[in-house]
Order: structure tokens, then sequence, then C-alpha cells
């Protein structure tokens, strides 16, 4: 998909679906697009393949989320679910990827890449919120596969590169206090833009002792958090999510 601008603002310029991953387009709240990603299939498992791309024009804002939380289910032996998804933002344009919670069921298998292409004056802002199993349910992590990876470039340039990988039993991985001392969930926020710097100080003041902040360059802003679930990961996402973005959330984050 791409955007171009109107009067209005920021509008779609062409699109194409196929499958079960759909896209939807509520109605505007203000200049930017706002698209809705969504899996009709209801979640991913071993042998699935997603991939999306977007372009944002120059001078456009692209607002991209989730109508709800993805789940990677249980995989069979030897399959992987993957999902790819490729984002361009061209000159003086910014995009906003705020996909809900991926929850992992035990004995699933996911493989994802974000790759982020910005122009050299290009703003962006991501959050990629991760839930370990389903502890309500007595669920947790004994078997799993799971590879993540996180590549922003700009003009061609890395200018954040993540990778995570957890096998097997994570739940005892986890469980160390040198490592995530028992967090059943976690998010990572990274925000690119003019004014990144401007948000590090009131961030470290409001953030729990489990969350921290640093800038990585003058204008990238990077955030890591662990809570103990899913409820407790909102508590302090949304309000971080909300400074960030300068604008009310998708109304899918709030429901």
């Amino acid at each position: 998909m791409g955007t171009k601008t109107s009067g209005t603002g920021s509008v779609l310029n062409d699109f194409r679906q196929s499958g079960s991953f759909k896209c939807l387009f509520p109605r505007s709240r203000g200049p930017a697009l706002e698209a809705v990603l969504l899996n009709t299939a209801g979640g991913v498992t071993g042998g699935d393949q997603f991939t999306f791309s977007a372009h944002a024009a120059p001078r456009t804002t692209l607002t991209l989320t989730t109508q709800a939380c993805e789940r990677a289910y249980k995989a069979q032996a030897g399959q992987v679910g993957r999902l790819r998804n490729r984002l361009k933002i061209a000159s003086g344009a910014r995009v906003n990827w705020l996909p809900q919670e991926t929850i992992l069921f035990n004995g699933s298998a996911l493989d994802r890449h974000l790759r982020v292409d910005l122009a050299a004056d290009a703003s962006f802002l991501m959050v990629e919120p991760l839930v370990l199993g389903r502890p309500a349910m007595g669920e947790t992590l004994t078997d799993i596969r799971f590879r993540d990876r996180i590549e922003i470039r700009r003009e061609g340039t890395p200018l954040f590169l993540d990778a995570m990988a957890l096998n097997g039993n994570v739940a005892r991985h986890l469980a160390r206090p040198s490592i995530a001392n028992g967090a059943g969930a976690m998010a990572l926020v990274v925000l690119v833009a003019a004014n990144a710097e401007a948000h590090l100080a009131p961030l470290q003041a409001a953030l729990p002792d489990t969350a921290g902040v640093s800038l990585l360059h003058d204008d990238t802003l990077v955030l890591r958090l662990l809570a103990e679930d899913s409820f407790d990961l909102r508590q302090t996402l949304l309000p971080v999510l909300h400074r960030l973005n300068g604008s009310p959330l998708p109304r899918c984050w709030m429901m």
C-alpha cells in the first residue's frame, strides 16, 4: 500500500491485498491515514506466511495498527510461521507502526522480520509488544521457537538493528533474576524524530524500575519494558505511546 497527499491530509494512493491478511481504513480523525491490519485466519501457525509492505510518500503520515492481538499458535514439528513487514518512508513523511500485542502460545514457532527504510528527514515511531503465554489459563512456555529481527536504516545506513531468539523452555529462562525475573510480557519502543531527545527526561522520570530508555543517536530514542503480564504492560505502555505519538492512539488500542 502507498500514501499520497490531498487537501485533507494523507490518503490512500495504491493498495492490493490477498489471502487472509486484510487491511481496514477507519474514518480519519486527523491529517494522518490510519490503516488497521487484520488476520482473518485468527492467528499464525507453522507453515503460514504473511507479508506486508507500505510506502509513505513525501510529507504524508501513516499510522498502522492491528485490530486485535496477534496469536502465535502451536506449530507442527519442523514448521515455522513467518511474518515479513517492510516500510519505506520518504522525505518529510512519518509512519507510526503500532501493532497490538503478539501472544506466544506454548509450542509456537514464529519467525518475524521488520525492515524500515527512512529518507534523511523521515520520522518513525514503532512498538512491538510481546506476551509470553497465557498464565491465567495455566499455560507456561516450556517449548517454543521465536525469532525476531528489526532493521531500521536511514539512506541505506543502519540506524538501529535488533534481534532476539527464544527457544525451548522460555519460562525457566526468563524466571532468572538476571534476565527477566519472571516477567510475562515485554515491549520495545523506538522513536526516530527530530524531537526525540525532548522525550528522554520525562520518560526516565515516569518509567518503572523494569523499564529503561536512552538515546541511541540525537534523534533516535529506544525504550525497553518488562512487565508481569499484559495488563501491567499496557499500564506503562499506553501513556508512553500517547506521548511519543503526539495524538490519540488508534481506537483499537482502547477496546
